[in-house]
């Protein structure tokens, strides 16, 4: 059987000074895989001096946000007080449960004399038993994530289980996410005990044994329930971040930066935000992005 059961090719959005942003989940064809509900592939961009990202505080619940860097460095700030730059490498693991805002900005240093960024930014829905816990804030610097090394393949195990190394982020649910870097000719097979995998081509190009067809950068691969994938780089290097885990509990409305199981929750928070009743961040407590106008809440999304 043809491993591969679906090909998404991400939407491109430009959100200014050149900085672009790749989002593959969710889709039309594809709304999530396990509990990532959210995937975005950002740069790689290259800011002049005097600019950089500016994403200003704004509110999430129902999720932890997973960040993960490949190039540059990232100045994150929640309203738990939390100040952490982010560097390649490393993983910053945000759990919103009940609400948390944060801010994401390149740091003045790198602001002044010009920067590069590119990485992930994933979104994990919590189980419907955690959608109301108290936020929290983890960073993992990159010595203490996993690294499997091997017959050409180095993953570096980002959260959850894989290959028998586990990341010592606080996951709530069965999941997997690795960035893993193949030479020409070498693979990595995705874990069949999960459900639902796919995999991100970031560079180059990989074939997966099976399937005659090859997938190059900026795609993201679903593959089939049980089935062995095997993931191979074609003609040179390639790099490739792994992802998947058990079905949700149940379907997610994803609404703005709100992912919950129920429109009520959705509502509340929008009520919430408009009100400027979510905890501000400190040191970052002046600008704020404003609750969207005229945007519809769907009833649920679906895998």
């Amino acid at each position: 059987m043809n491993a591969v059961e679906l090909v998404v090719v991400p939407r491109t959005s430009d959100l200014g000074d050149g900085f672009h942003v790749h989002r593959a989940l969710p889709s039309a064809s594809r709304r999530m895989v396990g509990p990532f509900v959210f995937l975005d592939a950002f740069g790689p961009t290259m800011f002049e001096a005097g600019r950089g990202l500016d994403v200003r505080p704004h509110p999430h619940i129902g999720l932890a946000t997973v960040t993960y860097l490949f190039d540059g460095q990232i100045l994150h700030r929640d309203s738990l007080g939390s100040t952490q730059p982010i560097r390649p490498g490393e993983l910053n693991w945000m759990t919103a449960g009940s609400g948390i805002v944060h801010s994401e900005r390149t740091a003045p240093a790198e602001r002044a004399r010009g920067a590069t960024l590119a990485g992930m930014q994933a979104w994990v829905a919590l189980p419907q038993a955690d959608e109301d816990m108290a936020p929290a804030f983890a960073h993992h610097a990159a010595s203490e994530l996993p690294l499997i090394d091997e017959a050409g393949a180095r993953v570096r195990v980002i959260a959850g289980e894989l290959g028998g190394a586990v990341s010592p982020a606080a996951t709530r649910s069965p999941l997997f996410y690795a960035d893993a870097s193949l030479a020409a000719g070498a693979c990595v097979a995705l874990p069949r005990e999960y459900e639902e995998r796919a995999f991100h081509v970031i560079d180059g190009a990989v074939t997966v044994d099976g399937d005659s067809a090859r997938y190059d950068a900026g795609r993201l691969v679903v593959v089939r329930p049980g089935t062995a994938a095997v993931v191979r780089a074609a003609d040179g290097p390639a790099r490739i971040m792994l992802l998947g885990g058990a079905p949700l509990d149940g379907p997610r409305i994803v609404w703005w930066n709100f992912v919950a199981s129920s429109r009520e929750r959705i509502e509340a928070a929008k009520d919430q935000w408009q009100a400027r009743r979510f905890a501000s961040v400190p040191g970052d407590d002046v600008e704020f992005i404003p609750l969207p106008a005229d945007r519809p809440v769907p009833d649920v999304t679906t895998p």
